[in-house]
This record gives C-alpha cells, structure tokens and sequence, in this order.
C-alpha cells in the first residue's frame, strides 16, 4: 500500500510540473515499430542464415575430397610419330598444394578477383555495397559482386545463371567454406580449379598450356597473365589474341602495384616479353579429329578416364596439306584434301581453308558433283568389258535418248585410242562406253569401290552428274593404286590408357578383290598418261604419277585426284554456295595443290614404277573360238548390276559351277553377261556382238568333264545399250 500511495504521488507531481512524455503516434509511431520488427526480423533472418551455413558448412566434402574430384574426361590425341597433336577435354594438370603454388600468382589473382579475400567472410559486404550503390545511381545491371570463395563454390557446386536464388545460395556456399576451410586452402582449390580456356583447368595446366613449364615456375608477369584470363579467357587467351592477353596482364601488374603487393621494378616487366609456346591445335588438325574421335564411341567400351588415342596422321604431311590448299585455293572458295597411305591409314585432312572460321568438314561431309574424275568408273567398267588403252574409239557427236554431251573444247578428234581419250577427257567417248556397258554397270561399279552416296543412271551420269564425298573419291583412286584390292580408310592406330594399357587396337581388314589385276593395270595406264601428256599435267611431281582431273558445269568444283610412290590424295576446290568459280578447272588449282602436298608426302620414299603391263586373260589374246571357253574354275560371277557375287559349288566332281539364276558368269576381264551359266567369252575386241557359235563335240566334253554330251550353250543377252545415234563429224 505505501508503494502504490508513493507512485500515485509520483505521477501527480509530474503532472504538477508538466514533465509528462506523451504516448507516440503518427509517423513516429510507424518508424519505432519499423525499428522494432527490421531488428527482430534482422535477427531472426541472421539467425536462419547461420543455421543454413553450419548446416551447408557440414554437408560440404573434405578437402581431400573436393582435392580428388576432377570431372570429364581428357583425351590426348597423338600423330603417327607418337607426338601430341591436340589435348581435348578438361586438363588440370598437377595438384598444387598452397605451399607449392608461387606467391606471385596468389597475389596476382587476389588483386584482380577479390582486393579483400584475406578480410571478409566469403561475401563481401563493402563491394556489394557498393555494387548497390552503382546500381541505384544509373546502371540498370548490377555489376559482379562474388568473391573469389564465391566463385569457387560457384564453380564446385552451382550452375552459372544469373537468378536470384543461385547468388542466395552461391553466398550460403561461400560462407559455409570458409566456416570448413582456411583461406590458404579456399585459394588453393579455387586456382587449382578455376577454368582458363582452351580445355585448361587450374593454373598447372593453363602453365603447360601457354608456356611450356609446371606453374611452380611460373614468373610475375607469367602469372599476370594467368590471372587475366578469369575474366574472359576466350577473349584474353595469349594463343587467340596475344596483344588482348597483354594488356589485360598490364592491367593485372597495375592492381598488384595499387594494393602493394609488388614493387615499381617488378610492375614494369613487360608481358610480352614472355614466351608463349605455339599453339597448333587450332586450325586443320582438329578437322581430323573431329572426324576420328567420335569413332571412339564405337571402338571403346563406356569409359571415363583420360586416354590417348594414336592415330595415323602425320605433322608434316597435314602442314603441307593446309599449305597447299591455302596457297592455291582461288578467292573466296573453299578446298579440301585428304591424302591415304597405301593401306587407308589417312596421312593428312584438310577440311577447308580455316577451322576457326569454319568448322565444317569439306573432306568428308559435303557431297559435290565430281565431273570428270567420275569417268574412272566409266573406264573400269569398259576395261572389265574387255577394252584396252590400246583399242581405237571415235570422238564424234553422238547423242543418247535426246542427250548430246560436248566436249570443253567444243571441238571433236576424230578416231582415236582409249588411253589418249581418257587423258584428253573426251566426253562422248565416255558417253559411248557408258552407253555400251550399261549405265547401271557404271553405277554398280562406284558402289563396288566404295561409293556410298546416290548415283543415278541417267545417260549423263558418266560425266559426274551425282554428287560424292572427297574422302570417297580418294579411297576409290587409292584401290587402283593398291592393283585393284579394296583399301579401307582409317586414322585410329591404337587407344590406351595414360598407363598404357591397350583399350583398342587397329587390325587390317580383309582385302577383297574389286577388279582383275589386269584391269587395274590398265587403270593405271590410263591415269598415268593423263598426268604425263593430258589435263593433269600441273600434277607432275617428278617422279611417276597417275591420276586424273574433273571439272563440273560453269567451274563450280574442281577436282584433282591421284597417286605416287604409295600415297593416294584427292583434292576438291570450290564455293560452299555451288556458285561458279572463275577460272576453276581440276587441271589448274586442284592439281597444282596436290603437285604441292605431293612433292612433300613423297619425298622420304622410293620412286616406283607402276605396273602397266596389261597381262590379259587369254580369251583376249587367242582368236580361237574354242579356247575362250576356258576352265570352268577361271570364272568370277557378277550380278544384273555389275556387283560381285560368290559362284556356286559343284556338288560332284566335273560338274560346273554354274551361278544361279539371275546372275553372269564372267571370265576375268570379260565384259559380256551372258544368262545363268559361264560361257565362252565374247570375240577377240572384247566388245559387243552375239555369242560364238558351238564348238566342237570334243571340245564341249572337255569343257564339261561329260562324255557324248552337249554342253549348255547361252543365248545372247539383250539387255543391250540405250538408242544411240553417231553423228558424222562435219567436214570442213
């Protein structure tokens, strides 16, 4: 009761005095309850942050563990002399502990990506503050505010986007890392890790990138211009734009001095002074392996350690290659090589002209009309059917189901032999032995050696009216090369481990015979003549070269394909838009690449001869009717379409192999295709006319091992040429 009584007295002598405060109302009222519940909500928010971080700071890997994670998977690719041609995937070099990593390039990163690193918390309050700040005052973005234990917690556990939510979790990250690790470690994570272009992760590996050496050797300015590379490294890359690469590390050197970190001496080195080491893996090359690598999928059981794929592409053949192409390529056109040893190992590929403007593979993806070089096909089939270089044909205008081919001269010679028309390039030659043969004949023979691509079988299509891939076109020239035996292109030796061991090795593939020895040879004959006195001229290299030239409509592709002392190269010139090139003939451009590749692929092997010598079957030699039935064992078998099949077997001894229905028995070389059952080849030319009358009884039962019996004879197949009309050439 005497303390109620007392403030009683109390409050009635304050109101006596007029000392009373009286109660808070509008705007103040509003600002002490703001007060109030900012601080508890401050609190509270400061409080759930902290339980977020221990939480996160405990779910975090160890050290060892973040130290071990390394993921993707590196493959070293290597020429055919065992050197690194290019290095794919992430590299990360050696783990540098924080005592094994140079204080200059500490510094140089902590002075270009995080001025208060050794200070803040993970976040930097003072720089987001002032991010803030730039922000309200004019610029709409606002600008980068994470620490360099921000990034690394960006790098080891988040995405990239720019969303809210990531920078909020980004922060919760950074602080719980530095609640787990100590500054020298986040430092040593972060640039053992961080990405610096060109594949390299971790400053080891952007080291032996750029210069040659482990990063524990790494100088001031060395180090300034790793450092610089955070920021942007396609842009500041010393491989990419070594004048950007320096003056982002003048930038660097200049910071360091700011923040004292280095002297006036060391912040006047001059960057581009450092030696950088050159960089090959940017251009032709990769057309290669773009093309190789993914074989691997293939080739490998699913695996994701690094490896080193070995492969059959040799440095100074490809240099030569991207050479050529680039010295003689006309302007504005593309141009392509690929070049084959003489068991398909691809010694250089040249998809186009620059890999950095386009990656686009012209070798082996883009299908262009091949004109005259198509005629090979033509020839084969006409060789098979019993032609010889030697044998006259008439260049003369002739037209074909309403189809008159002209030659690029526009003029005609007259009777002439197969081989000077073949290294003249005459188109109504061709047209006549297409028409002769059969233009399905022709197509099946591309098919048989190699041709993948659509071929039709339209009168023009023996001027190269389907379109083909380089790489293709090569592999058929190079089985010419090889006498007629099927060659398989490839650029994958062996893959193995970083270990060594062996997770796939290259074996030949079965050679298969595509044409008769002698028919090659005749090829050969063909090519040859045409590099020596016809339109492959430009191609000569000095020592013997077979080959030929093509050219399609209004100069829009240019072709030169052919090969010497082992080494088969086709070469393709023209625009990527099919327009015309001014100009573009297979016997300029093209031949004079490939003269110029050439005589470098060559040059450390032995000069060959090739083998012309026409060994002909003896239906071809003898005129004796009777001796053109042979023995029965002597024929190989092709289908309606020219394809080779396998004959069938005698069931008793003496009895003949006759192939099934639908198929022709041929006497190597012979061109005929007479139904169901070998038979006599045709007369002595080897060119069209009805089949040989029989032979004598005697004869017929020692073709067929049967005694008083007649042997099956064939009907003449009329399959027969399409309508053809010669026109005499006009006398002057």
């Amino acid at each position: 009761m005497a303390k109620r009584g007392s403030r009683r007295a109390a409050a009635t002598r304050q109101q006596r005095n007029g000392k009373q405060k009286p109660p808070l109302t509008g705007w103040r009222l509003w600002l002490k309850r703001a007060f109030v519940w900012g601080t508890g909500l401050a609190v509270l928010a400061l409080l759930f942050l902290g339980v977020a971080v221990v939480f996160a700071e405990r779910s975090l890997p160890s050290y060892a563990t973040l130290q071990a994670t390394q993921p993707g998977q590196t493959i070293v690719v290597r020429a055919r002399d065992g050197s690194e041609l290019i290095e794919l995937g992430p590299s990360y070099g050696q783990w540098l502990d924080p005592d094994q990593i140079p204080q200059p390039m500490k510094d140089a990163m902590v002075s270009v990506e995080d001025r208060r690193f050794y200070s803040h918390f993970g976040v930097d309050p003072i720089g987001l503050a002032r991010a803030v700040y730039v922000w309200m005052t004019g610029d709409r973005r606002l600008g980068a505010t994470s620490t360099i234990t921000q990034q690394l917690a960006r790098n080891l556990f988040l995405n990239s986007n720019r969303s809210l939510d990531r920078k909020l979790r980004e922060g919760v990250l950074a602080m719980a890392l530095e609640l787990k690790f100590s500054k020298q470690e986040i430092l040593a994570l972060y640039l053992n890790k961080v990405y610096f272009g060109g594949g390299a992760y971790g400053i080891d590996s952007a080291s032996r990138k750029f210069f040659s050496h482990p990063a524990t050797h790494l100088s001031v300015s060395e180090s300034a211009i790793i450092a610089g590379l955070v920021k942007a490294p396609s842009r500041y890359s010393p491989t990419a734009d070594v004048d950007a690469a320096v003056r982002r590390a003048n930038v660097v050197l200049s910071l360091m001095r700011e923040q004292g970190r280095i002297s006036a001496s060391e912040a006047a080195v001059d960057p581009s002074a450092v030696k950088l080491k050159k960089d090959t893996n940017q251009n032709s090359v990769r057309y290669f392996t773009d093309w190789a690598l993914p074989q691997l999928e293939v080739l490998l059981p699913d695996t994701t350690e690094p490896i080193e794929v070995w492969t059959t592409l040799d440095p100074g053949m490809q240099n030569a290659a991207s050479n050529a192409i680039k010295a003689n390529v006309p302007k504005g056109a593309q141009g392509a090589l690929v070049s084959l040893d003489r068991d398909g190992a691809i010694l250089a590929m040249v998809g186009g002209t620059d890999y950095v403007t386009s990656n686009y593979n012209r070798a082996t993806e883009a299908m262009r009309q091949p004109g005259s070089a198509w005629k090979l096909f033509v020839y084969l089939a006409a060789l098979e059917a019993g032609y010889t270089p030697d044998d006259r044909v008439k260049d003369v205008p002739v037209t074909i189901d309403g189809w008159s081919p002209r030659n690029s001269g526009g003029s005609f010679a007259g009777e002439m032999d197969v081989r000077s028309a073949f290294a003249y390039s005459k188109n109504t030659v061709a047209a006549q032995l297409g028409n002769e043969v059969g233009f399905g004949t022709v197509a099946s023979m591309a098919k048989r050696f190699g041709i993948t691509t659509p071929i039709s079988t339209y009168p023009s299509m023996v001027l190269g009216s389907s379109e083909v891939r380089v790489i293709e076109m090569t592999r058929a020239f190079a089985e010419i090369s090889a006498g007629g035996f099927s060659v398989e292109p490839y650029g994958i030796v062996k893959v193995t481990t970083t270990g060594g061991q062996v997770l796939y090795q290259h074996e030949d593939t079965r050679k298969a015979q595509l044409v008769p020895d002698y028919v090659a040879a005749g090829m050969t004959d063909l090519l040859q003549t045409t590099v020596a006195t016809g339109t492959g001229r430009a191609a000569q290299i000095g020592r013997p070269v077979a080959g030929k030239t093509g050219t399609t409509s209004s100069n829009k592709d240019g072709w030169f394909l052919g090969f010497s002392s082992g080494i088969t190269t086709g070469v393709w010139m023209g625009r990527d838009d099919a327009k015309a090139v001014s100009g573009l003939h297979g016997g300029s451009a093209p031949a004079r690449a490939f003269s110029a590749y050439m005589k470098v692929a060559v040059k450390d092997r032995p000069v060959e001869q090739f083998q012309t010598d026409l060994k002909l079957p003896e239906w071809q030699m003898e005129p004796d009717e009777e001796h053109m039935y042979g023995d029965p064992g002597d024929y190989y078998y092709i289908d309606d379409q020219g394809n080779l099949v396998e004959p069938n077997k005698p069931d008793q001894p003496g009895q003949m192999p006759f192939p099934p229905d639908g198929e022709q028995g041929i006497a190597p070389g012979n061109g005929q295709q007479p139904q169901q059952q070998p038979t006599p080849a045709p007369p002595a030319n080897g060119r069209s006319g009805d089949n040989p009358q029989a032979a004598s009884d005697d004869f017929l039962n020692r073709a067929t091992g049967r005694s008083g019996a007649a042997a099956p004879r064939a009907e003449p197949r009329q399959t027969g040429p399409r309508s053809v009309t010669i026109q005499p050439t006009p006398q002057n």
